[in-house]
């Protein structure tokens, strides 16, 4: 199942071409239309990450001990 940062791995190019794409369509000039739909795709990216950041999950055991790999084994 795809999560929110599958969408928006798929968002950023989206909305980059469907904006100029649009813009260009009514009359924009590529070179106008261009940096809108730039700045729209780093408000995207911008979201992704700082607003709706991702957080590391930890799971914890229920035993907390601490191994010792560095005690020497008796053989």
């Amino acid at each position: 199942m795809p999560g929110y940062y599958d969408y928006v791995l798929v968002l950023i190019p989206l909305a980059m071409l469907a904006i100029v794409g649009l813009l260009t369509t009514f009359g924009w000039s590529l070179l106008t239309a261009m940096p809108v739909g730039a700045g729209v795709s780093t408000l995207v990216v911008g979201h992704a990450l700082f607003v709706n950041a991702p957080v590391d999950t930890t799971v914890r055991a229920k035993d907390t001990s601490v191994i010792d790999s560095t005690a020497s084994r008796a053989d």
